[in-house]
């Protein structure tokens, strides 16, 4: 069975959807519908902007959204998922790609969800660590005894989870989770505290937008972060995904979920390829690809 898997926050790079826009006029149409949606041209700054610009929460998540999204539009009748799934932001992209959210209705709420988070992150100092090398009962369980709030956050791979919350808190489980053997306890170059607590602000705001949006039933099943399980029923998926801003992202669990469902192979659609190398990280025998147009396109 093939499963095509959508990424996250991070994988942004300058120029990234340029060879589509330039190539595709499908691809055109779309990203000049996107910049209408917007009402501002988010193209110039995917293409052109610096890593500055592109860092920007208002424009990396729809930019990621965008490259994801049109590449599987253009994929053409090759794009035939039995499963998709995708980390934290590119679970909106899965919606997509498996027809429970229109293409317009899933950026507006990449735009909102973005706009929330930010607001939530200027509320209070908080931000994320990579924790390399410890087993995750031990990183829950630091957490656990740690004063203020830090949470695990995304369980991305075997011996790889980032953990979510308060500077002051984040500080302190970092120099205790070294001192239990961690390789590295790093704190990550990011806004806030994604997948927190902290997040409950931008939850709020983005569950009204949810819940005013149509979500039809999907082509295949979407295995969300928080339950790492296959959902078809179109108000599972919403409180699934209202639910997602504040809880971990269970991507480890969630790929071994697929596997044991019959995924036999996985491609990445979008920017980067840092899925696939959780993906092998989590089952050295899984098969990975990254999606490509044909060049006739």
């Amino acid at each position: 069975m093939k499963a095509y898997i959508f990424p996250g926050q991070g994988a942004q790079f300058t120029g990234m959807g340029l060879d589509l826009y330039e190539s595709n006029p499908q691809a055109q149409e779309l990203f000049e519908n996107a910049n209408d949606i917007l009402g501002f041209h988010i193209t110039d700054v995917m293409f052109e902007g610096t890593p500055e610009d592109l860092k920007q929460t208002k424009v990396t998540q729809p930019a990621i959204f965008l490259h994801s999204v049109i590449l599987s539009k253009v994929l053409g009748d090759s794009f035939q998922p039995d499963m998709v799934a995708g980390h934290s932001l590119g679970e909106l992209s899965a919606l997509v790609a498996n027809n429970t959210l229109t293409f317009e209705d899933g950026l507006r709420l990449v735009s909102k969800r973005a706009q929330a988070m930010q607001k939530a992150c200027e509320l209070q100092p908080s931000t994320m660590a990579a924790v390399l090398g410890l087993d995750d009962d031990i990183v829950e369980k630091i957490c656990g005894i740690t004063n203020g709030i830090v949470v695990a956050a995304n369980y991305n791979c075997p011996g790889q989870l980032v953990i979510s919350g308060e500077v002051d808190a984040i500080n302190l489980a970092c120099e205790a989770l070294k001192e239990k053997g961690a390789r590295r306890a790093l704190v990550l170059p990011v806004g806030g505290a994604f997948h927190s607590p902290l997040m409950e602000p931008a939850k709020e705001e983005l569950a009204a937008a949810i819940e005013a949006t149509t979500f039809s039933s999907p082509s295949c099943p979407v295995y969300q972060n928080v339950t790492a399980s296959a959902v078809i029923n179109p108000n599972e998926i919403k409180a699934n995904l209202i639910a997602q801003l504040t809880a971990p992202v269970r991507w480890t669990q969630s790929v071994e979920q697929m596997i044991t469902d019959g995924a036999s192979h996985f491609t990445e659609v979008g920017p980067g390829k840092v899925l696939q190398g959780l993906v092998r990280k989590i089952n050295r025998e899984a098969e990975t690809s990254s999606a490509v147009i044909n060049s006739e396109a």
